[in-house]
């Protein structure tokens, strides 16, 4: 990529729409729109016109935002052409501004070049990446944060720290004959262990990265006919799974995706648990316990009108408070059995889940507070959830001060302890970006929508 380079892409999907946005970023974004306009350009003035290409054919009527270098999103002169969304128009116009001498945008470039150009920090830039792709209104909402250098201002107020230490030790290192106290490693000491500590809270929030965006996997498990597929198609408001008297319906899990207060739920309805000699249904009991291995959140249904059932021990094992909730199906029925001992330390709910469903609205309710108290390092961690590069980069971090800590324990000279204190700085700089590695760049922006 050239400074003097000028890119377009359009950014809104491929297909017919009712608008269709076309992005410029480059040098000639101010001679375009004066050619276009015949005339000149005030920034972020938007402009309806006639838009003809360069041999003067009419190709759509449209709206132009000029944006002056210095004040848009990638720090460069650019263009927004909005045009109607018909495919045709989009190419054409495509075309003419290749004629005009742009070229076609690679993924990512729009933000790799606000990142390059000091517009936003690595971290802002795959936000926004996590923005397109959130499928929760959690998910957005970290994304959103973090968009606006929620990562940034943590990993500066990090290295802000570390630099206090490092000039506590400097000092006896540049001025050793100078009139100083004795020196005194033990606040330092201290405050390396908080860091530290602090570096493994960040990095623990990685796991919720999953979660926000694939959603809460949730297997819904039981015996056969204990109504699992009646609860999946209650909880979608759509017949997903087939609902039959007949025992081992199910023969393979089936998935759908519901909304849960902000969080998004992958919901699994899984083949019968029970013992039986049909091949296809043993295939598909050994899914549902391959399933479980992997699944956030379990929803057991049992058949009230019969005796508490025996799971399979790889199933149980998974099963414990915090995960689980029991649902007593069929409470409408006569002659039910008792399940308050069947997994006690789990919380159990009275559901009729044929003809009119009862018990919904307490399982939604009991099932947020489940997730929420689960989730409450991430409720209470300002949102803030780290991506596997940021890990990385985290991880050599807390070695590095994990090694300064053993050194100034040892009483081994300041500089040997500083030396690693830098090794820590230079890693968490990485999180944000204040690196140069180009490749890496390359590797992480390829991953981007063209576009953006």
């Amino acid at each position: 990529m050239s400074k003097s380079d000028t890119f377009v892409a359009l950014s809104t999907p491929a297909g017919e729409s009712a608008i269709a946005l076309i992005r410029l970023s480059g040098a000639l974004c101010t001679v375009i729109a004066e050619q276009l306009l015949a005339k000149d350009v005030k920034p972020r003035n938007a402009y309806y016109f006639s838009y003809r290409s360069i041999s003067g054919q009419w190709l759509d009527d449209c709206v132009m935002t000029y944006f002056s270098a210095g004040a848009s999103f990638t720090g460069d002169a650019m263009l927004e052409i909005a045009t109607h969304g018909n495919p045709l128009i989009v190419h054409n116009i495509l075309k003419d501004l290749q004629s005009r001498g742009c070229r076609l945008a690679e993924p990512g470039e729009f933000s790799k070049t606000a990142f390059l150009n000091g517009r936003i920090d690595l971290s802002q830039a795959e936000a926004i990446s996590d923005l397109i792709r959130a499928r929760s209104d959690r998910a957005l909402a970290v994304a959103e944060r973090q968009m606006h250098g929620a990562i940034g201002r943590r990993m500066s107020e990090l290295t802000q720290r570390l630099l206090g230490i490092v000039a506590s030790f400097e000092a006896y290192i540049d001025f050793p004959e100078e009139d100083l106290p004795d020196e005194n490693q033990e606040g330092p000491i201290r405050e390396i262990k908080n860091l530290i500590k602090d570096v493994s809270n960040i990095i623990d929030t990685n796991e919720f990265r999953s979660v926000l965006s694939a959603g809460i996997k949730t297997l819904i498990v039981g015996e056969p006919n204990a109504g699992k597929s009646s609860l999946i198609n209650a909880l979608t408001g759509s017949d997903r799974s087939i609902v039959s008297q007949q025992p081992g319906t199910t023969r393979d899990y089936i998935a759908a995706t519901i909304m849960l207060n902000g969080w998004a739920i992958e919901l699994i309805d899984t083949a019968g648990l029970h013992a039986t000699t049909d091949s296809i249904e043993q295939l598909g009991i050994e899914r549902t316990l391959e399933q479980a291995n992997n699944a956030d959140f379990f929803l057991l249904v049992l058949d009230t009108s019969k005796p508490s059932p025996t799971l399979p021990a790889e199933i149980l094992d998974r099963l414990h408070a915090n995960n689980t909730i029991v649902l007593e199906n069929k409470c409408d029925l006569p002659h039910l059995y008792a399940h308050a001992d069947f997994l006690p330390q789990c919380p159990h709910l009275q559901m009729c889940l044929s003809g009119e469903i009862k018990g919904l609205t307490k399982l939604r309710d009991q099932w947020t507070q489940l997730i929420e108290k689960n989730l409450s390092n991430l409720l209470s961690n300002d949102e803030l959830v780290v991506n596997a590069r940021h890990v990385k980069a985290l991880s050599a971090a807390r070695e590095a001060l994990k090694l300064s800590l053993k050194q100034a324990n040892e009483g081994e000279l300041s500089e040997l302890i500083v030396c690693e204190l830098r090794v820590a700085i230079e890693q968490i700089g990485a999180v944000v970006g204040t690196i140069d590695n180009e490749q890496m760049l390359d590797c992480l922006f390829n991953q981007f929508c063209i576009g953006k």
